[in-house]
């Protein structure tokens, strides 16, 4: 099974404004209609053209399966994956939780569902809102033996290219260690 490379959108591929209201300028501004709000009631938002292509990049390899994980739901793959030049991708259906906070029991609130969706899949989930109970859950999987792998990019500049190259990177390591586990030779020393 391929590992899920899980994408989040705000603070991910929309950075949050400055307090100047001030967005990296890499990005470009959109005007987007999110399902559910009127033509009349536009949300804007920033994205960064480069990142198309670098998701484009990770996908191509083969090593990931990518899935929108962000409040954004469907709209992820209506709205923001065209303005990127990205297919249509699924994405997990996280419910609406009322909320004040986006860590109401001290971790990300999408972390339950994200784990009952994964089960035992490897996954890399960049997300910019993980707290130290998300980054213990992680290292919790991988002592677990499933490949679990925590971005957190700056939620003010949103996922950079050393990012990317991270995901790139542990999708091959984790291919090539499971490809060693799987290999005939390895199946015969268990035997």
């Amino acid at each position: 099974m391929r590992p899920y490379l899980l994408i989040d959108i705000d603070g991910v591929l929309i950075p949050f404004p400055d307090a100047d209201g001030t967005t990296p300028a890499t990005h470009a501004r959109h005007e987007v209609v999110p399902t559910g709000r009127s033509a009349d009631e536009p949300v804007t938002i920033w994205l960064n053209p480069a990142h198309g292509p670098a998701l484009m990049d990770l996908i191509r390899t083969g090593l990931l399966t990518p899935v929108w994980c962000t409040s954004w739901r469907q709209d992820a793959t209506t709205l923001i994956g065209p303005l990127l030049g990205l297919p249509p991708l699924p994405h997990v259906d996280l419910p609406r939780p009322d909320i004040t906070t986006s860590h109401p029991n001290g971790y990300l609130w999408k972390r339950d569902h994200v784990d009952a969706w994964l089960g035992d899949a490897p996954a890399v989930w960049i997300d910019d809102d993980f707290t130290s109970l998300d980054h213990e859950w992680s290292v919790e999987r991988v002592a677990r033996g499933l490949p679990t792998l925590l971005i957190q990019p700056n939620p003010r500049e949103g996922v950079q290219p050393e990012h990317f190259a991270e995901v790139s990177a542990w999708a091959r390591e984790v291919s090539t260690l499971r490809a060693s586990e799987s290999s005939p030779l390895r199946e015969a020393e268990a035997a």
